[in-house]
């Protein structure tokens, strides 16, 4: 148990880079649209999407080096990614050069949103596998609070130039995690089913259990072994399966949780807080979110994975109908402040919680890696799309943004309807239980 805890945490730790990658760039924001002049669709497609749209692609591809090479060899050229992204960001001399390189890091991050989930539930046991894998969103709303921390820190360090030092700083928790992640050991149920080396399996599994326990999960894994036979994920069988994965991670994004973690200054700002205050209330939104993700960690194996997206969507639509109304009602920027709060704290224990985790478990061993890269790559189409076109509805709707969170608030209500009629549980059930559940046999 201790090995898997501690394997876990270090590819977990991609998580961490993942969360502060995404969102440092909400310290950046204004400084580099006044210091390149850019319009706000130049601003919405190059400097703040750029990164997510490589994450549409590392996310998409993500599959393909996880299988091929491995969860670990993939997990490694993640941090390597991370890495250059860091310094070429913070060197970066035109807009232009900039997104490039924020487009590396995104690679990372579309990429890491594949290979940590695979490598966690692949290394975990149906009774730990919710909390492990949940690390990864534990390291990923850190990674955030640690970035909006550090955009405060750093504000006014480099004059005009403090922006690049935001974004340089990552490079070194990246340099950290990529000798981290190379101390762990090949997935036992890539190196038999893909690799068909039921020695190196058999090796790994005897570090996880003991010799007997180690004997019976390889004997659950062999069963799974079809040598020769072509498994292609979009074929009818995993039909269930695809359509679950798009929609938590079409509803994931459609709450806003990105739009509000990306732009939470200068939205803050627009309720009446100066800059200053608008980065420190930044790091209350990043400190609840920590919070709030512990508490899902604690009862993702406990209550459920249902459960606690009930929670959340009860949550979401209660905190966002709230907000739109203060924006409307022009009320205190303290009570907006208040119902964002309530909002992060419902997405942390919800679907922050749940969805890398529900999407890693509801696939069979042999497409696992292809099964989270396309739910990986709905969830960041909607984000890059989201992304994208934030900055051309903040203008439209400068005055008074109030429909923008009516519209995520009525999405969230679909949300609710898609937790009870359409999610299943699969808490304390065996990966191979849940292929036996979830897919229709030819």
């Amino acid at each position: 148990m201790n090995n898997m805890r501690n394997w876990s945490v270090a590819v977990a730790l991609s998580g961490f880079l993942f969360g502060f990658d995404t969102v440092v760039i909400s310290g950046a924001n204004l400084p580099i649209r006044e210091l390149w002049n850019t319009s706000a669709w130049f601003h919405g497609i190059f400097i703040m999407s750029m990164a997510l749209w490589g994450t549409v692609i590392g996310a998409l591809c993500g599959g393909i080096p996880c299988n091929k090479y491995g969860r670990k060899k993939t997990l490694f050229w993640i941090g390597i990614l991370y890495l250059v992204s860091a310094l070429g960001s913070g060197m970066a001399p035109d807009p232009y050069s900039f997104s490039f390189f924020r487009f590396i890091g995104g690679l990372g991050v579309g990429a890491s949103s594949v290979a940590a989930p695979t490598y966690i539930s692949e290394i975990s046991g149906a009774k730990n596998r919710g909390k492990l894998v949940a690390l990864y969103q534990f390291n990923l709303v850190f990674g955030i609070l640690l970035a909006y921390i550090s955009n405060f820190l750093l504000q006014g360090v480099g004059g005009n130039n403090d922006w690049r030092f935001m974004l340089a700083v990552e490079a070194i928790p990246a340099a950290i995690y990529c000798l981290m992640v190379w101390g762990v050991p090949n997935s036992p149920r890539w190196l038999l089913l893909q690799k068909q080396d039921e020695a190196g399996a058999r090796e790994v599994l005897q570090k996880m259990y003991d010799n007997e326990e180690a004997e019976k999960a390889l004997d659950q894994i062999r069963l799974d072994n079809t040598p020769g036979k072509t498994h292609n994920v979009f074929s009818g069988k995993y039909g269930l399966p695809l359509l679950l994965a798009f929609l938590i991670a079409f509803f994931n994004q459609l709450s806003g949780i990105n739009f509000i973690l990306y732009y939470a200054p200068e939205i803050l700002e627009m309720a009446g807080l100066a800059s200053k205050d608008s980065l420190m209330n930044a790091i209350a939104i990043g400190a609840i979110n920590l919070v709030f993700t512990l508490l899902g960690l604690r009862l993702i194996d406990s209550l459920g994975r249902k459960q606690l997206m009930l929670i959340g969507s009860l949550g979401y639509i209660i905190s966002l109908t709230m907000v739109a109304w203060s924006f409307y009602a022009s009320a205190s920027p303290v009570v907006l402040l208040i119902f964002i709060l309530l909002f992060i704290a419902s997405h942390a224990i919800g679907q922050g919680a749940v969805i890398w985790v529900f999407i890693s478990e509801i696939f069979p061993n042999k497409v696992r890696a292809y099964g989270q890269a396309f739910g990986s790559g709905v969830h960041w189409v909607f984000a890059a799309l989201i992304t994208l076109l934030a900055p051309v509805f903040i203008d439209m709707f400068r005055e008074n943004p109030w429909p923008i969170f009516a519209f995520f608030a009525f999405m969230m209500v679909l949300q609710l309807f898609f937790t009870i009629f359409l999610m299943p549980e699969t808490k304390g059930v065996s990966l191979e239980e849940l292929e036996k559940r979830m897919i229709k046999e030819d």
